[in-house]
């Protein structure tokens, strides 16, 4: 295993002699793509541009924001200054806008009105930074790992707490293993208290009352039990008193430098203030100009059977229903909700089909991981079948299934499986869709033979699955195997009671990977074989300390798998480097010389003695077609508690920041290439604001979800 620092307390002496440590910068860029600027910032058609400036002289690295509500849907376009405190504003459409400055160390300026396309020609316009009066002005404007990080964590000494082991499985729950899959820590509706909730002893009883409000209290109240309930409230009660008291976070942010600043970010607002946007999908992976200039299309998972569509060009936004295919199906209204201080007493969400996860094949189809009928599987799931993966395997129970949706005919095909559904990929030729099962299952790996059910339209004999077999008998073929809970035995298999969460399937060989949520957490690598049923094969790696609970991740084309951790790095596992691939000793510890750990951005929590940082990273993509400009196979992870997305290039992170409104927290991107000939304006990255909780961010419940692009300029001035 190698380590490499972004930032943190030195490690351990005898960690120290174990592996390699180089320290990274978050301003630090690759040498190809170095930030180079204008001589003169020349304002085009429909740009604007000027210089910012304070009391102090030119602004470098502040944000300057542009936003309108003259398109059919809001629309904000977001840039940074150079350092000459310069910046343009490139291909705004035209209509009145608010033009106004933000940046740390400063609190937002004076919103200018400006009016751009009534002659076609674009403005210059010279901006007024604010510096903040005071340190706690400045810090209302800090990402949620500055304030996050304030909260207390059980001190190693202190473990076990009820079945918690230690206090790595217990900062695993509170970051992205549970509590910050779903929202950030740290963002203005977490850290506070609202009055509306209600009259308390103490902070702790608020919290326990706090985590009964709204939608998600099932989510909320199961959680909390895997931190120690009672020691958990009193940790968080005290947190938001310090923070009420005045106590401010003990880092603070740097701006952008370097590339950072070349970005150009655009959001448009889409679907309804209380929809959770858990993905969109604007392209294939294999082609990403596939739907070139194309609509987006969202997943809303618990909040409504809407899928969202954004027309970018257009910058309209509208909704397509999702339908079911048995009007019995379980709709998440039937779930314990509270008092929300924001919503009141009655339900915010209204969704059957729980859509979790689009993808687009090379068709222009979109397909989604939704629930189509109540989860009790039909007979030929089971035990008794003839179907040849339940004869082998039978299943009872599925919670998602499959609706692809079809554009231009504006029709939804449901299809029914055993098994269920999560998260998708599919194979290169695209005969094959892989799906992950999410966090509970029954430990299989699933996919739809695509071709076969385009000839057949044939639902049973068109799916298959297969347990997750260990080669430990070591004979590189797949035979007999022992149960999940029974010892390896020799010339034996063994089966491995895992269910993958992310997946994505191998450019290299069509190997398709998987991450095992939980502590220290696995990944997972499967090769089916010529008949997968009963020739597939799989492999389980576990990352190292410091390093542990895998969320999302993405392989590149090398065949280097990357994962997001709940220890706050990001995680590389090159299987090449394996001394050991199977036998007895091959169950998950086997490899640690195959990981790279990268600490990512932020401060790490104050009282956690270990490398890592408070980032809880969501998921990786991988980019291989160099869709946002920083070459081929680099990997993207989300900075959730950052606001931000990284790029690791040559072994350096960059951080792009989305800084309004506050708390960006994106789960995955894609990257598409709209017209290859016009350069940096013809890709980008899309993604979404990813949180259960709109209203928990700056806005309150005025927000909308945003779809994101964000594109990478030559320097900070292009046009």
């Amino acid at each position: 295993m190698k380590i490499q620092m972004f930032a943190g307390r030195p490690m351990a002496a005898s960690m120290l002699a174990a592996v390699s440590i180089a320290l990274l910068a978050t301003t630090a860029i690759p040498a190809h793509a170095q930030q180079r600027s204008s001589a003169a910032a020349s304002v085009g058609n429909n740009d604007l541009g000027g210089v910012v400036r304070s009391a102090k002289g030119p602004e470098a690295g502040v944000w300057v924001i542009a936003e309108t509500t003259d398109t059919p849907t809001r629309l904000t376009k977001i840039v940074v200054t150079d350092d000459r405190g310069r910046y343009l504003v490139p291909d705004l459409p035209k209509g009145n806008y608010q033009v106004w400055v933000r940046g740390y160390g400063l609190i937002d300026s004076v919103k200018i009105p400006v009016t751009l396309g009534q002659t076609n020609l674009g403005k210059t316009l010279d901006l007024t930074a604010v510096p903040a009066p005071t340190p706690a002005a400045a810090a209302q404007y800090y990402p949620p790992i500055y304030w996050f990080s304030l909260l207390s964590v059980p001190a190693k000494t202190e473990f076990p707490i009820d079945q918690i082991k230690s206090q790595g499985e217990w900062l695993n729950t509170v970051k992205s293993g549970a509590c910050q899959s779903c929202h950030a820590l740290g963002t203005p509706g977490t850290r506070t208290i609202s009055k509306r909730l209600g009259t308390f002893k103490d902070s702790a009883d608020a919290w326990a009352e706090r985590l009964t409000a709204g939608s998600a209290s099932a989510f909320m109240a199961r959680d909390i039990t895997k931190l120690g309930t009672q020691r958990a409230l009193e940790l968080f009660g005290k947190w938001t008193d310090k923070i009420a008291g005045g106590e401010l976070p003990f880092v603070t942010p740097s701006r952008p430098e370097g590339i950072a600043r070349n970005v150009v970010v655009t959001e448009w607002e889409w679907s309804e203030p209380t929809a959770y946007l858990h993905d969109e999908v604007a392209t294939d992976r294999w082609d990403p100009s596939v739907n070139a200039k194309g609509k987006l299309y969202g997943s809303t998972e618990d909040s409504t059977d809407f899928m969202p569509v954004l027309d970018p060009v257009a910058s309209a936004d509208s909704g397509v229903q999702i339908p079911v295919r048995d009007p019995n199906t379980p709709n998440v209204t039937a779930r314990p909700h509270g008092f929300s201080p924001s919503w009141g007493p009655n339900a915010i969400w209204n969704s059957q089909t729980i859509t979790h996860n689009p993808m687009m094949d090379e068709k222009g189809r979109i397909w989604l991981t939704s629930q189509i009928r109540p989860p009790a599987n039909p007979d030929w799931c089971k035990a008794g079948s003839s179907q040849p993966s339940a004869k082998a395997f039978p299943i009872n129970l599925s919670n998602r299934n499959i609706a692809m949706y079809d554009p231009p005919s504006q029709k939804f095909t449901l299809l029914s499986t055993c098994f269920p559904t999560h998260h998708l990929a599919f194979s290169r030729d695209h005969d094959r869709l892989f799906f992950s099962a999410g966090v509970v299952g029954p430990a299989v790996l699933g996919w739809l033979d695509v071709k076969k059910f385009e000839q057949t339209k044939d639902e049973e004999a068109s799916q298959a699955w297969t347990p997750f077999i260990v080669d430990t008998s070591g004979d590189g073929k797949r035979g007999d195997y022992v149960e999940p809970d029974k010892p390896v035995e020799p010339g034996k298999d063994k089966r491995i009671a895992v269910n993958e969460y992310a997946i994505a399937v191998s450019p290299s060989d069509g190997a398709v990977w998987g991450t095992v949520i939980g502590y220290p957490g696995a990944i997972v690598r499967t090769v089916l074989g010529t008949n997968p049923i009963e020739t597939a094969l799989s492999e389980i790696y576990e990352p190292p300390l410091p390093g542990y609970g895998p969320r999302g991740g993405d392989i590149d084309a090398d065949g280097v798998y990357w994962a997001a951790l709940a220890s706050g790095h990001v995680g590389s596992f090159d299987r090449r480097k394996c001394k050991v691939l199977n036998g007895p000793t091959a169950t998950g510890q086997h490899c640690p010389e195959g990981w790279t750990l990268y600490q990512l951005p932020g401060p790490q929590m104050r009282d956690v003695k270990d490398a890592g940082s408070a980032e809880a990273s969501y998921y990786v993509w991988v980019d291989w077609f160099n869709t946002f400009g920083l070459g081929k196979n680099v990997p993207i992870i989300m900075g959730n508690l950052n606001s931000s997305i990284f790029a690791l290039v040559d072994g350096k992170l960059i951080n792009f920041t989305v800084p309004y409104p506050m708390g960006f927290f994106p789960k995955n991107v894609d990257g598409r290439i709209d017209d290859a000939s016009t350069g940096w304006k013809g890709n980008g990255l899309w993604t979404t604001y990813g949180t259960r909780a709109m209203f928990h961010l700056e806005g309150g419940t005025a927000n909308r979800p945003r779809a994101v692009r964000l594109q990478l300029r030559p320097d900070p001035l292009a046009h």
